[in-house]
């Protein structure tokens, strides 16, 4: 599974303005063959959040788009990210993001730890000033930083791209899409990579990722 991908969006399930088949049509008008709709979720709704999109894959198949069906875990208490991660992934999430210690939030101090040391969770999202030791961790279980375009989270994208290369961390770019002029043509996904401090070999590797292999890893 290669091609344009976006492993961060939302929708009208939580705090998007897109019903979730807009979101993915709008996607595969751009040239998008793998699409994440990764809604906000907590302990009281990430069951009925992941059940209720796997109905979506038949109409995002007719648009040719791989929608992987997940969730962002997001303000929780660091010490339920595990149990909250093994709820998603039960309940049939193909990917699980955690809302990263952001400078522009107030996530709880942790956050970022707890989901590096999970290996359930697939991606953090946004995860601010990061510290070197989590990047190492992260790394250690396969899971992916973020560079995002998203106003505010992106302030510390050269700081998560020069300790992921450091430390050998995967990275993948995302949008954190909310509305119709959040999504990211090619052009715009390579010139927030570059903007992050990535050559050219370090774009083409983090835009021709294998998503399917790697979160059967």
């Amino acid at each position: 599974m290669t091609g344009l991908y976006d492993l961060h969006t939302h929708t009208l399930v939580s705090d998007g303005e897109m019903l979730p088949v807009e979101l993915i049509r709008r996607m595969s008008v751009i040239g998008y063959t793998t699409v994440a709709i990764t809604d906000h979720v907590d302990a009281t709704n990430t069951r009925s959040v992941v059940e209720n999109l796997q109905v979506l894959r038949t109409s995002a198949g007719h648009f040719g788009v791989h929608l992987l069906c997940g969730v962002e875990i997001t303000h929780v208490p660091p010490v339920e990210i595990p149990s909250l991660a093994e709820l998603a992934k039960n309940s049939g999430a193909d990917i699980v993001l955690v809302h990263g210690e952001t400078l522009v939030e107030p996530v709880a101090p942790g956050t970022n730890h707890a989901a590096c040391a999970c290996p359930l969770v697939d991606v953090l999202a946004h995860p601010g000033l990061i510290s070197a030791s989590d990047v190492k961790l992260a790394a250690e279980n396969g899971l992916a930083l973020e560079l995002t375009s998203r106003g505010g989270h992106n302030r510390a994208n050269g700081h998560v791209a020069k300790l992921a290369r450091e430390h050998g961390c995967m990275l993948v770019v995302d949008s954190d899409a909310h509305a119709p002029h959040d999504l990211l043509d090619e052009r715009a996904r390579i010139s927030i990579a570059r903007g992050a401090g990535l050559d050219e070999q370090e774009c083409r590797q983090v835009m021709s990722l294998n998503i399917k292999q790697w979160l059967s890893r």
